[in-house]
């Protein structure tokens, strides 16, 4: 048998394990309440309890811990951890303090609640006891008072009052304490009888309100009598100097009482009943001594006024002269003004010191002024009396010698100056004490004074506009500080030397190279602007009227600058100007000139060249309008047979009138050539430059296009000389109609009379504005008729001639 216990046994026993940790330790807290008895409003001085129980459902084996905390106002005020389901929290006795609204909250381990809140009222406070530690104290003694309401809890507010023997109360002190009681100092300052009583409140329960009036305390306040003697030895008018005792005592015979001797609220001297001080009286001592007696609370004065008289002024030191130039002699003198008839001016002893040091006993300093001298300088003044002496200082003498002034230099406000605008100049003195005074004298104007005071200023003069740099030379500024030295002077030659003279610029001219205003197109046109005078650096700046930008501009240190217009076009002509300008910033503005721009030769010759030929052909157009009236309209038919077989038709058209009559239509001479072309061939078609028409036709045209190459043709064409006879122009073009046979190639011509027929050239007047109808050419009548040789000869119909117009005939 396995001795191990079976898996599903330690399974469970784990399980159950589990349950017990866990499962079986649940609870919940069910009710939590709170109750107070004997009721929620009880009486100051009753026993109050506020009991707490909880309800808690739990496990039988838990054993738990509750934690209970009574809560008021939000503040916990008892707390206490027990297994018990329920505490009490006793309020004995309960007093206003405890009013508010509780709650009670318990926990058990993490979870807690709270139960509803209950208020607890306890009404009326404790009547507070008033306690004084002297009731019969003098006036102004100061006394203890304390009111206090031991049973009461928290902080209280207490009201102290005085009630006069008329009945009249007065709220002397208002105190607030953390605890239940209050003390207070009280000082009472009227002789007489009075009562004193106290109460107080609950600052956080305002509906508390006030406690009843403690007990009445009666309070006598005695008078207290002390009368402080004073006196001064030997006198209260003394000299400063002399030795003087003062006394001061309380004569009553109350203990403790202190005396003081005080003077402008400084004690001089403090003891108990009686005192006496010595001392040497200064005339600062001039014043009121008070004597003062002093005791706890209460004080009685009692003065006498002292009045120390001067033995002697202070001494005084003066100098001569007062304004003392180096190189100058000076003296110092010490003197005193006034002394008492007690001494003399003999006895009176003076040393003069330099910054603490002795520099001579005696009532004079003589010396040469020099810088080394310069300092503070004092008098002192001593005189013996009562075997003391008495020292005075006069006031401190500063002393600085002089410096005189050096030669002034004279330059221009900023270094520089433009001729023709007013300037300021500036004389000034390197060394030289103030004041100083400077004149400037210049050209043709009136001397001007400038003093200088203090440092800092400067003699600035406003000058007049000058034109020449030589003028310069013309001012003189002259300086002075005193009556021992001569004033010095300062010429403008150093003007010339020292200022940076700007001459602006003369008004510019404008030129043009070319000189002439009138430039091509494609030609450089260069512009040049020229000043005659005007300090360098100058800028020159060219303008277009028509652009608002400038064309540009040039800073050179010339008097003249250059603006170059490489090609010109057309659109560079207008009015041009130009301005000149240099650091005296004046602009000067030239004359405008004005610039044509013509056109380019080669486009000038293109022009007239156009020109012509629109002449001519105006001219050409005119004569034919002109000459169309007159022209002759001529028909001929021409009838040409050749060895060859073939005959081919020929139709001229010939558009000049103006040609004789018996001209040969082989245009004046010229050969004509017929190209026999499949189609058509138009020889005469490039006569005179006049658009001929011509038709040339062959028999055969109407077979199919042979594939023969095309053949040379070389016809002849002879008109016989007709009548001279005038005849009528005609409107129309004059048409030769011809018949023409080709020749064999190679086989040799025959004469005239036998291989060439003539024919005669029939004119026709055709009508004006003839028709030509190319759409139908069917409708003119041709008749093919076979000559001697078997060659077909081409028979024109006069009258279909007449009826249709050529070509077509």
């Amino acid at each position: 048998m396995n001795s191990r216990p079976p898996y599903r046994l330690l399974l469970l026993t784990s399980f159950l394990s589990l349950w017990q940790g866990v499962g079986g330790q649940s609870y919940t807290i069910d009710t939590v309440g709170l109750s107070i008895t004997p009721s929620e409003t009880v009486e100051s001085g009753r026993v109050v309890i506020l009991r707490c129980v909880v309800s808690v459902s739990h496990d039988s084996t838990l054993q738990l811990t509750h934690g209970f905390q009574f809560i008021r106002y939000d503040v916990p005020v008892y707390s206490l951890d027990t297994k018990d389901t329920s505490v009490s929290y006793r309020l004995s006795p309960a007093r206003a303090a405890d009013s508010g609204t509780y709650e009670c909250q318990v926990t058990v381990k993490e979870k807690s609640k709270t139960s509803s809140s209950q208020k607890l009222t306890v009404t009326g406070l404790q009547t507070p006891e008033l306690h004084l530690n002297k009731v019969q104290p003098f006036e102004h003694e100061e006394i203890t008072a304390t009111c206090s309401a031991p049973e009461e809890k928290g902080s209280l507010l207490f009201y102290f009052y005085q009630e006069s023997r008329n009945g009249d109360v007065k709220k002397i002190k208002q105190l607030e304490s953390s605890g239940n009681s209050s003390e207070t100092k009280l000082v009472f300052g009227q002789v007489g009888d009075s009562h004193l009583y106290c109460n107080y409140k609950i600052p956080t329960l305002s509906e508390a309100g006030n406690s009843n009036n403690s007990n009445k305390v009666q309070v006598i306040v005695k008078a207290l009598h002390i009368t402080p003697t004073m006196n001064v030895l030997p006198s209260q008018n003394v000299y400063e100097g002399d030795i003087i005792e003062v006394y001061c005592k309380e004569t009553t015979k109350l203990k403790d009482v202190y005396v003081f001797l005080t003077k402008d609220r400084k004690v001089l001297k403090k003891a108990v009943n009686t005192l006496s001080h010595r001392f040497r009286v200064r005339l600062e001592d001039s014043g009121e001594l008070v004597c003062k007696a002093e005791w706890s609370s209460t004080q009685k004065e009692t003065s006498k006024k002292l009045i120390v008289k001067e033995l002697f002024s202070p001494p005084r030191l003066t100098i001569q002269p007062l304004d003392a130039f180096e190189g100058q002699r000076f003296s110092l003198t010490c003197s005193v003004p006034t002394y008492s008839q007690t001494i003399s001016n003999e006895t009176i002893q003076f040393s003069i010191y330099k910054d603490h040091v002795l520099m001579r006993k005696g009532k004079t300093y003589s010396a040469v002024a020099h810088p080394s001298l310069n300092g503070n300088y004092t008098c002192l003044a001593e005189v013996k009396t009562n075997g003391h002496i008495l020292p005075k200082e006069s006031p401190t003498l500063v002393f600085e010698v002089k410096v005189p002034v050096s030669p002034p230099v004279l330059s221009v406000v900023g270094g520089r100056m433009v001729l023709g605008k007013p300037f300021l100049l500036l004389c000034r003195s390197k060394n030289g004490s103030l004041p100083i005074t400077y004149t400037l004298q210049g050209l043709s104007r009136k001397a001007e004074v400038r003093v200088v005071s203090r440092p800092g200023d400067q003699a600035v003069f406003n000058t007049t506009a000058i034109y020449k740099s030589s003028d310069m030379k013309n001012f003189l500024c002259m300086a002075k500080n005193n009556d021992f030295t001569a004033q010095k002077r300062s010429s403008g030659e150093q003007l010339l030397r020292t200022t940076n003279i700007t001459e602006p610029v003369s008004k510019p001219e404008l030129t043009l190279y070319p000189n002439s205003g009138d430039v091509s197109e494609g030609q450089e046109l260069t512009l040049v602007c020229s000043v005659q005078k005007g300090t360098a650096p100058i800028t020159y700046t060219w303008f277009h009227s028509k652009r608002k930008e400038p064309l540009g501009f040039q800073t050179i240190p010339e008097m003249k600058g250059m603006y170059s217009i490489n090609k010109v076009r057309a659109e560079h002509k207008g009015d041009y100007y130009c301005e000149s300008s240099n650091s005296a910033n004046d602009v000067k503005r030239s004359f405008t000139i004005t610039i044509t721009v013509n056109l380019a030769g080669w486009k000038k010759g293109l022009i007239a060249v156009v020109c012509i030929l629109i002449t001519l052909v105006i001219i050409a157009f005119v004569i034919k309008k002109c000459l169309l009236p007159l022209r002759r309209s001529r028909t001929s038919e021409l009838s040409v047979k050749s060895a060859s077989s073939k005959v081919e038709r020929l139709s001229l058209t010939m558009a000049e009138v103006n040609e004789p009559v018996n001209a040969t239509p082989g245009v004046m001479g010229r050969s004509v050539w017929s190209e026999h072309v499949s189609g058509s061939a138009c020889p005469l078609a490039h006569l005179n430059g006049v658009t001929d028409r011509c038709i040339a036709e062959s028999d055969d045209q109407n077979s199919a296009a042979s594939p023969e190459e095309p053949e040379t043709q070389y016809t002849e064409v002879r008109i016989r000389q007709l009548d001279p006879s005038p005849v009528p122009p005609k409107r129309d073009t004059d048409t030769v109609y011809s018949e023409v046979r080709n020749l064999k190639q190679g086989a040799p011509e025959e004469a005239d009379g036998g291989t060439v027929e003539y024919a005669q050239l029939n004119h026709d007047i055709g009508q004006q504005n003839a028709h030509w109808n190319h759409d139908n050419p069917a409708d003119h009548s041709v008749q093919n008729e076979h000559g001697d040789d078997g060659e077909i000869i081409d028979v024109v119909n006069d009258d279909d001639c007449t009826q249709h117009p050529p070509p077509d005939c």
